[in-house]
């Protein structure tokens, strides 16, 4: 067995991997990063990127058909090629996952293929066994940065299998559009790809076991996107239990407990398609973390400080992992800190706002407290609301759903939280997100000068409301 050594290995190479091995590179620490599927993670190859990829096709689509307004008419029908849109997205996903490989080689950072897991310990430091094959290789490193990521969670009777039963890598490796799809789950991944393939064609029901959709957002945004799946024909079922399911034929047939004033009664569903889409798993299974002795929570998740230490000296983890906010921005910033602070630097994960993008149609996009959790926490506050439909920008490009919500403490008016539903939420919300980690009041916001038109009007008018001092729509 060949053996190398290092200052520290990185395990795995997903959005919060490889930016550690880069930033490593570039703080002169002698690094390796092991992968063993997806160079670029779950997120370039199978998520984040091809998922919005397939959701800008599905948009451009519908709109293609809703032209008229515009004075614009489509000489045909326009047709999907579920082929050929698989192909370019398989592109783009190519160009990323290229690139994260040239950049750990560009930064120093030694890329190992494989399955890693930790081997003991000792004066040299920890020992990571890699397997490639029937070859293994042995890294000793001082430091080891477990960022091995998460994968679909599964409920009992329903295992995915990618034929009948998919998960949402599934759902972005199809070559047709079924005619119909049972997404289980209400949450932003189940919306995103039940939306985008509604608009390609599909008949889509969402069956979700709360009473409410994407229940960690904003209510007042997700009720907008809650409109917009009735506009679309997404049949939605709320305090709905996916109990069962069987082949009839070329198609599933599902078995639904939803909840009525009298009880529960049942019902069935028929798909060519069952997409499970329930939330996710941490990746912590084979790594030999029992072994070394790395704590895990009842949950499974692997227990880590605001410096992503673990409770073994010289063993840190980053990203799903460690629970929080699964977002793959989180661990990109977690793998920065890490590298700092195993360079010998002084850094913490000490972040006021971690924003959070859910690509339904529309958008919604938030950052720092809901009014809600705002008030739990004792504020007294001031809401305001600009609409999207009083936006000049929104109007000419003729998409008006939608608005931005500003929370500012009523005291303080500091600004707490923005929340806005609508075309380019997601691009939106950095400016909200600045302006918390900042700890801006609202006049900075108002007093700040935003480019007419634009859509980030909405920001600074929502944020005037929010203390009575808003232009373009009447103070509340």
């Amino acid at each position: 067995m060949s053996e190398q050594r290092f200052d520290a290995v990185v395990i795995g190479a997903g959005p919060g991997g490889y930016p550690t091995g880069i930033r490593l590179g570039q703080l002169k620490v002698k690094a390796a990063i092991v992968e063993r599927e997806y160079m670029g993670g779950v997120c370039l190859n199978v998520g984040c990127i091809p998922s919005k990829a397939v959701i800008h096709a599905a948009k451009t689509f519908d709109k293609l058909s809703h032209t008229e307004d515009l004075g614009i008419s489509v000489a045909t029908k326009p047709t999907i090629d579920l082929k050929k849109m698989q192909a370019w997205k398989s592109g783009v996903v190519n160009k990323l996952t290229g690139g994260v490989r040239a950049l750990l080689k560009g930064n120093g950072c030694a890329i190992v293929e494989g399955s890693a897991r930790l081997a003991g310990s000792s004066a040299d430091g920890h020992r990571v066994i890699v397997k490639t094959g029937a070859k293994e290789t042995t890294l000793l490193a001082k430091s080891v940065v477990i960022a091995t990521g998460s994968r679909p969670m599964e409920i009992p009777g329903f295992a995915i299998d990618q034929q009948r039963i998919i998960d949402s890598t599934g759902a972005l490796a199809l070559d047709a559009v079924p005619a119909r799809l049972i997404v289980i789950g209400g949450g932003y991944i189940g919306l995103e790809l039940g939306m985008a393939y509604a608009k390609l064609g599909s008949k889509v029901t969402v069956v979700e076991a709360t009473a409410g959709l994407l229940g960690t957002m904003d209510k007042d945004c997700v009720a907008v996107v809650a409109r917009k799946l009735k506009k679309l024909g997404v049949e939605v079922l709320l305090d709905a239990k996916a109990k069962s399911w069987a082949e009839k034929g070329a198609h599933a047939t599902l078995t639904v407990e939803v909840k009525d004033g009298a009880g529960t009664k049942l019902t069935t569903l028929d798909a060519e398609k069952i997409l499970l889409s329930v939330g996710r798993r941490p990746n912590t299974e084979n790594l030999g973390l029992e072994e070394a002795g790395v704590a895990l929570d009842k949950r499974g998740y692997i227990v880590a400080d605001d410096q992503l230490r673990t409770n073994v000296p010289g063993i840190y983890a980053i990203g799903d992992v460690i629970g929080g906010m699964m977002l793959a921005h989180k661990a990109t910033k977690e793998g920065e800190v890490v590298a700092e602070i195993i360079a010998g630097h002084r850094a913490a994960m000490d972040v006021r706002t971690i924003p959070a993008v859910v690509f339904t149609d529309p958008e919604i996009a938030s950052a720092g407290l809901t009014e809600d959790e705002a008030r739990a926490k004792g504020h007294e506050i001031k809401v305001g609301k600009f609409p999207f439909a009083a936006l000049g920008r929104a109007l000419g490009v003729n998409d008006t759903e939608g608005f931005a919500k500003s929370i500012v403490d009523a005291k303080t008016q500091e600004l707490l939280g923005m929340h806005v539903v609508g075309n380019g939420a997601s691009d939106l919300i950095s400016e909200a997100a600045l302006a918390i980690e900042m700890g801006a009041v609202a006049q900075d916001l108002v007093l700040t000068v935003h480019p007419h038109p634009t859509l980030s009007e909405a920001l600074r008018e929502a944020t005037a409301a929010a203390i009575g001092e808003a232009v373009h729509v009447i103070n509340r």
